[in-house]
């Protein structure tokens, strides 16, 4: 296994997208491998430099696969690994033109911060704060510039 690893679910292929970009960045600097949560079940992570896991927001959450994944790995299994977490997600103010949603918008919340906090429970160390990176529609498209932002992201987590 590569020294970092990046573990992504997605639905519609716009958080692998933003996972690919991400690996790819990390990459001019050292070797990076780049997983769908299906392929990285039963991977030991214990030997990672840095772990980045991203998912769409569904429900205001993380997708299943991704939480039932994180969930189940042991405790301290991170200890001495650097973690990051991100999310696809539309933006706040679509949801703000629901009124539905709009009566909760103080309790929405997007799949990268839960992430985060399993990925810190279980002893890894968060290097930067959980990002969101924008799709346009549920399906997508991502909105313009994101790749980009997720490059300039992933950049950041070398420092």
């Amino acid at each position: 296994m590569k020294s970092k690893l990046v573990v992504f679910d997605s639905v519609f292929g716009n958080t692998e997208k933003i996972a690919r970009a991400i690996a790819d960045s990390l990459s001019s600097q050292s070797e990076v491998e780049v997983m769908s949560v299906s392929q990285v079940k039963t991977l030991p992570l214990n030997d990672l430099k840095l772990l980045i896991v991203g998912s769409p927001t569904r429900g205001f959450k993380p997708t299943p696969d991704i939480s039932v994944w994180l969930a189940g790995l042991p405790a301290n299994s991170l200890v001495g690994v650097k973690v990051a977490a991100f999310d696809t997600r539309i933006p706040k103010d679509v949801l703000k033109k629901n009124f539905f949603l709009r009566l909760f918008s103080k309790m929405i919340a997007f799949a990268a911060d839960p992430i985060a906090k399993e990925l810190t429970s279980k002893g890894g160390y968060l290097v930067f704060p959980p990002e969101g990176f924008i799709v346009l529609e549920s399906e997508g498209p991502l909105a313009e510039g994101e790749l980009q932002r997720a490059t300039d992201w992933a950049a950041n987590l070398e420092l």
